[in-house]
């Protein structure tokens, strides 16, 4: 069985601060999934400071190719559900091909609480 779970979070918006929030909350709650054991590759986390410092393109349309890639190698996406995260295309990218690799999709609020899954 692959290890690795995947955790999606919104991302993109106009405003930076809004972005920087929704990278630290994608740390808190990833931290909180591994010390419940599980092996969470964040792509906000992971990516962002590389973004940053490389002046890369922030959107879904470059960063969909990475996500794939990383995608490929899990066993579950888990999807923080906070604000912007029904509107991003992003999101909506990674549940789409989650759900082409037959991945188990769990949604969690920002206490890495369960959630029932919200329709779609």
């Amino acid at each position: 069985m692959k290890p690795l779970t995947y955790l999606a979070c919104p991302y993109s918006h106009p405003d930076r601060l809004v972005r920087v929030s929704r990278f630290w909350t994608a740390n808190q709650v990833a931290a909180i999934l591994m010390r419940r054991g599980l092996k969470i590759y964040s792509p906000i986390s992971h990516s962002h400071p590389i973004a940053v410092a490389g002046d890369l393109p922030l959107g879904w349309d470059w960063w969909q190719e990475y996500d794939r890639a990383f995608l490929s190698h899990a066993n579950a996406m888990y999807v923080l559900c906070i604000d912007g995260w029904r509107e991003s295309k992003g999101v909506a990218g990674e549940i789409a091909i989650a759900r082409e690799l037959g991945l188990r999709i769990v949604y969690v609020d920002r206490d890495a609480s369960l959630l029932t899954e919200p329709a779609p």
